[in-house]
């Protein structure tokens, strides 16, 4: 049975591995292999990547793909993508190239405001607590004036800071909400930094304010918010019906009509409307994930702001409209190009550097067409062909490694399933009988 290790994180990298060995993978000499292997022989850039995370062992390394022939205002782009799934890259290039020829991605920075708040708890007349905000903020605003400088030089900073009543949601409750603009930084630290100043000063100056008639207001907590409905892009194509073109059989017209209807099924139905959204972060993810940047605060945002209306929903939107075909959506996306993953890990440098150096508002209109060009791929399968033809196609090769097949019977493989679906059960059948 094994035991509790002490000072696990003094040990050194090799120690946690001989640990690991002998008491959970009963001292396989393979599963030491396959966690060296995955080493980088780069000592400076092991040390690097052994810096990004506590207690690490090995590096788990995830496929950097291109998805090329993006045309975004104009401007052609090629968009690194990484992510484990060989369809999803594919899906997008096959975007690019359907809308390259067809006017592109049109994008719009809506806003970049993000926010966080200090949470605070008080069970006394919410007209002192008004007061004693209205007599404190200015002292408030002065204390992060030194913290703030470096963000407000570059025309960024705090924006605002207001109180919230939010009583009537939960007993004694209410925030100082803080607005901020953080420029083409993510701004985590800056905003987190900031509000553990005003919770502080905020309780210095409570306690000393002499207008409250119970105890001083409690500070519960202050964060960031990952929500951020103010810093938003809007991503869109479109073109004329009659230059849809015969799409896999069907006409022009025929597509576009369903395939606004299964938007439409998405933005009423949530069961349908997860899966579709999990699709567009097929492709925002992975960019996200290829700049350094924070994929968990982008998704838990993302869905957030897709059920803001009280149902989750579809977060693409499709017409047609005196003819014309467009396909839209609105993400809510806080994203950084300095500072950071974005500035340590040398794939994620190169990866801006292969969209040309983006500042954070370009970042996240390059972003966002991605996720939505990943959409309009998914749905153009799905109204057509299905979405199992092409999908399974693009893991044949996982599969034929998978059954153990040799180089020889791989290539009469791929001819054999070049016109049809394969699956596991089919392979492994083909295999045998070519045996």
């Amino acid at each position: 049975m094994n035991q509790p290790i002490q000072g696990f994180s003094k040990l050194s990298k090799s120690e946690k591995v001989d640990w690991l060995i002998s008491t959970h993978l009963n001292n396989d000499a393979t599963a030491r292999e396959t966690i060296l292997q995955y080493w980088n022989t780069h000592e400076k850039l092991q040390e690097l990547h052994d810096g990004f995370s506590e207690n690490t062992i090995t590096n788990f390394y995830l496929p950097l793909g291109l998805a090329p022939n993006f045309k975004i205002n104009g401007a052609l782009k090629t968009i690194p993508m990484v992510i484990e799934e060989s369809s999803v890259v594919a899906a997008a290039s096959k975007a690019a190239k359907f809308w390259l020829d067809r006017g592109g991605f049109k994008t719009s920075i809506k806003g970049t405001t993000k926010s966080g708040q200090v949470h605070i708890k008080y069970d006394g007349l919410r007209s002192e607590m008004e007061a004693f905000f209205a007599f404190a903020k200015a002292n408030l605003l002065q204390s992060i004036e030194q913290i703030n400088s470096s963000m407000k030089s570059r025309g960024g900073g705090l924006l605002d800071l207001i109180l919230i009543d939010k009583t009537t949601s939960l007993k004694g409750y209410y925030q100082l909400h803080a607005t901020f603009d953080t420029k083409d930084a993510m701004g985590a630290n800056f905003i987190n930094t900031t509000l553990e100043q005003i919770a502080a000063s905020f309780k210095e100056l409570a306690g000393q304010y002499q207008g409250f008639s119970i105890a001083p207001p409690q500070v519960i907590m202050s964060i960031l918010s990952n929500y951020v409905p103010d810093c938003t892009v809007h991503a869109s194509v479109s073109c004329p019906v009659s230059d849809l073109g015969n799409i896999n059989g069907i006409s022009g017209h025929q597509f576009a009509d369903k395939f606004v209807q299964a938007v439409e099924i998405a933005r009423v139905e949530p069961y349908r409307a997860v899966t579709h959204n999990k699709g567009i972060m097929n492709g925002i993810d992975a960019v996200v994930l290829a700049t350094g940047n924070d994929f968990r605060a982008v998704e838990a945002g993302i869905h957030a702001y897709a059920a803001r209306d009280g149902q989750y929903r579809s977060l693409t939107h499709a017409r047609v409209a005196d003819g014309i075909f467009t396909f839209e959506a609105e993400f809510p996306l806080a994203l950084g190009t300095v500072g950071g993953l974005t500035s340590l890990h040398p794939l994620a440098k190169l990866s801006l550097q292969i969209m040309g150096q983006p500042d954070a508002k370009e970042l996240m209109a390059i972003t966002a067409v991605c996720g939505l060009a990943q959409n309009f791929a998914a749905l153009h399968s799905l109204v057509t062909t299905g979405i199992q033809s092409g999908h399974m196609k693009m893991h044949l090769t996982n599969m034929l490694e998978q059954i153990g097949a040799t180089d020889v019977e791989k290539e009469h493989l791929r001819a054999e399933y070049a016109a049809k679906t394969p699956s596991f059960a089919l392979l492994k059948e083909s295999l045998e009988k070519l045996r």
